[in-house]
């Protein structure tokens, strides 16, 4: 079960360095107003949106001249690997009843 947990942990961090950076490349893009319907702009915004909607609901979206939502929702993608990671590869160690990392 231990060892269930570590894997689990590092493929979610995986995951969520994998989506950090599809938000920050959606956001860079989103800068030079892409053509909306190139595949990759449309890949880009069909992942991103739905987290990215939630937040500028709570905020508003946009505070001033910047779309702030990406750099919130690369702070919570932050907050998920060092937190829910950490925990999930920590408590595999200890039910294995090996040293954590």
């Amino acid at each position: 079960m231990g060892t269930l947990l570590i894997a689990i942990g590092k493929v979610l961090d995986i995951a969520l360095s994998i989506y950090l950076w599809v938000v920050i490349i959606s956001a860079l893009i989103s800068w030079v107003n892409p053509d909306p319907y190139n595949p990759i702009v449309r890949f880009l915004r069909q992942v991103t949106e739905p987290a990215l909607r939630p937040i500028r609901r709570i905020i508003g979206y946009r505070l001033g001249p910047i779309d702030i939502s990406p750099i919130i929702l690369i702070l919570f993608i932050y907050f998920l690997q060092f937190f829910l990671v950490s925990l999930l590869v920590e408590t595999g160690y200890k039910i294995k009843g090996g040293l954590g990392i």
